[in-house]
């Protein structure tokens, strides 16, 4: 089994391309999967090549993600045009619109060599200008509307051959301060939480391929000071046996603050895994992948088999990348702009997002 323990990993890549000792380490560790930021993407065809590169130098298929929601959280929009984010394609009223967005996705994704989207955003906007991360990513103000919205993309992503991803469980809506940065512990009752956040997460959890768990502590669902990507009561019970999810489970960036700050990288690991995560995600201590592995190999054989068998049914879903031309990703480009006229209209479609990519000090999840 020591083999495969890498297989349990979701990892950041350091730049634009591989030097030699990031490529033998990652053909050392054999991660189970690679997620992409503004920093790994340069042009076009650098991006494929990357994806083909990390390809290559992997045993087993590996999870390529990113996130490309739309806005200021669309990595791609570093070297073409920006879609419309949640927000945007809500208030225009069009569910059509949702849908194309979600049929261009894929495509773009696809053809790059992405096999999962960190999408959709299921969270909540209580209040559109909430200072917590989620300005502009949610696509409703309560859970009717998330629902009808969400779907459409979600199920027009994965109509596309791109598996989709449910983020934060159990809900950063109500949080007051970034998880990027600090621990957000939330006091809200369980009949509350039930009436709006769950409830969406109860709908998608037969609906989504993926789970990503927020570092978010609600005090009525968690006893202990954890947060909720670290917590069995949060994930083996709330999301897996409650709510009856089957699929993949991944923690929120464990390079957060909310995690930084409260835990050692070798008990994060150990705490991840118990909880009931299949991948442990690692975007930026990259170079501490061999430590991680190692610390894996030290927990109980009977999670790391459980974990393992997960990550190997979903990457049994993962469609191939498409053919890369430069003609095709101009095509599914002017879809994107032609998209993002249709919900902004001409004048502000010029007005791109200008608090996130590769300049931004931190990239938002």
């Amino acid at each position: 089994m020591s083999n495969d323990i890498g297989q349990l990993l979701l990892v950041g890549v350091p730049g634009t391309e591989l030097d030699a000792d990031t490529a033998a380490m990652f053909r050392r560790v054999q991660p189970g999967g690679f997620i992409l930021f503004g920093r790994n993407i340069k042009e076009p065809e650098q991006l494929r090549k990357l994806i083909d590169d990390l390809r290559d130098l992997s045993d087993v298929e590996p999870v390529i993600t990113i996130d490309q929601e739309g806005g200021r959280v669309s990595r791609l929009r570093l070297i073409g045009e920006e879609p419309p984010n949640a927000q945007q394609l809500r208030d225009k009223g069009d569910v059509s619109l949702i849908r194309r967005h979600g049929e261009i996705t894929a495509k773009i994704l696809r053809l790059f060599g992405f096999n999962l989207d960190l999408c959709p955003v299921l969270d909540i906007s209580f209040d559109d200008e909430a200072d917590n991360s989620l300005r502009g990513r949610c696509y409703g103000r309560d859970v009717a509307e998330v629902i009808a919205n969400a779907e459409e993309f979600n199920s027009a992503l994965r109509a596309g051959g791109v598996l989709s991803c449910g983020k934060h469980f159990p809900g950063y809506s109500m949080a007051g301060e970034d998880p990027h940065y600090g621990f957000p512990v939330i006091d809200r009752s369980r009949e509350e939480m039930e009436a709006h956040e769950l409830a969406i997460f109860r709908h998608f959890a037969p609906l989504v391929d993926s789970m990503m768990i927020g570092h978010i502590n609600y005090k009525s669902l968690e006893a202990e000071a954890r947060p909720a990507s670290l917590s069995p009561a949060m994930i083996n019970g709330l999301l897996r046996d409650d709510m009856g999810f089957n699929g993949l489970v991944m923690t929120d960036d464990l390079d957060m603050g909310a995690i930084l700050n409260t835990t050692t990288f070798d008990e994060m690991l150990g705490l991840g895994l118990a909880a009931g995560n299949d991948l442990l995600m690692i975007c930026h201590r990259v170079r501490m992948l061999d430590q991680a592995r190692t610390t894996l190999e030290t927990q109980p054989p009977a999670l790391l088999e459980v974990a393992l068998n997960r990550v190997a049914d979903f990457k049994k879903k993962m469609h191939p990348a498409t053919a890369f031309t430069r003609t095709e990703f101009d095509a599914i480009n002017r879809d994107i702009w032609d998209l993002r006229v249709a919900v902004l209209g001409e004048e502000r479609a010029h007005q791109r997002s200008t608090d996130a990519g590769s300049h931004s000090p931190v990239e938002l999840y």
